[in-house]
């Protein structure tokens, strides 16, 4: 599994991340002790970057206790979503309790109270318990705000959607992400799951074997990664077997232009 520098975060992340939405608000045993398992076998593969937020129900609490005494081995990332100081508060206090008392990239989930929630993170960052601070946002009309807040020097990393079907960040997002040595993580890179319901064929993916692509989403994950300026994509999921295959996209060869525009056309055509 690569590993890359996101941004000036300070943090090495692999390519290949796992995020929560959906698949970790769940709550029981069974369904808890299969997140378990499923955090396991990411660990096993080098999946070592975790992404989740008060905004998915169960998610930050049911990968905490999924991680448990190997906390020290994952990469958290998550997020503040507010709208009063005293409710940010409390979700700071709750994602410590689940993660050890520390978090690795704490972002402003869609930019909500974006600067009231920097000023409370920025306190975080500075008594050591927040390594990097980040901004999502996953619309495009909202892609302007989130410049304005790349610009303020204040963060070290964005989360935004990137697929062969939504490329808005192409125009602006991506280039200002570069130029300013932010760290660019990769929401969507399936589409939410719409990209990989029509898969092509296996002999319409044989061109892509020389790359170590041997299924539909190896492929749209090498798509969005070889991009170099996105540093891990994080896609959600609930299957042992489909982590252990999403993280075998997450070493070279990358595509080159051909590749991504063959891609490209398999998935919108």
């Amino acid at each position: 599994m690569e590993k890359r520098s996101l941004g000036t975060s300070g943090l090495e992340v692999p390519v290949v991340g796992m995020g929560t939405w959906r698949t970790f608000d769940v709550r029981g045993h069974q369904a808890e002790t299969h997140a378990h398992a499923v955090v396991e076998c990411a660990l096993g593969e080098g999946v070592s970057f975790f992404d989740s937020s008060p905004m998915y129900g169960e998610a930050e609490r049911v990968l905490g206790a999924a991680l448990g005494t190997e906390r020290d081995r994952a990469l958290i990332a998550t997020k503040i979503w507010a709208r009063s100081p005293d409710e940010s508060r409390q979700q700071v206090k709750r994602a410590l309790g689940f993660f050890g008392g520390r978090i690795d990239l704490y972002q402003v989930h869609n930019l909500v109270s974006w600067q009231s929630q920097l000023e409370l993170l920025d306190g975080l960052q500075r008594d050591g318990t927040v390594t990097a601070l980040g901004a999502t946002h996953y619309s495009p009309s909202a892609f302007s705000e989130l410049q304005t807040v790349m610009k303020t020097g204040r963060i070290a990393s964005i989360q935004i959607p990137y697929n062969p079907l939504e490329r808005d960040v192409e125009r602006a997002i991506l280039p200002l992400a570069a130029d300013l040595g932010l760290g660019v993580i990769v929401m969507r890179p399936l589409g939410q799951g719409a990209l990989v319901r029509h898969a092509p064929s296996a002999s319409e993916l044989e061109p892509l074997a020389a790359f170590g692509v041997r299924t539909w989403p190896q492929a749209l994950l090498k798509w969005v990664l070889s991009d170099p300026r996105c540093h891990v994509a994080i896609p959600a999921t609930s299957s042992t077997a489909h982590m252990r295959d999403n993280a075998q996209a997450g070493s070279p060869p990358w595509f080159g232009s051909a590749e991504r525009a063959y891609v490209t056309t398999l998935a919108t055509r």
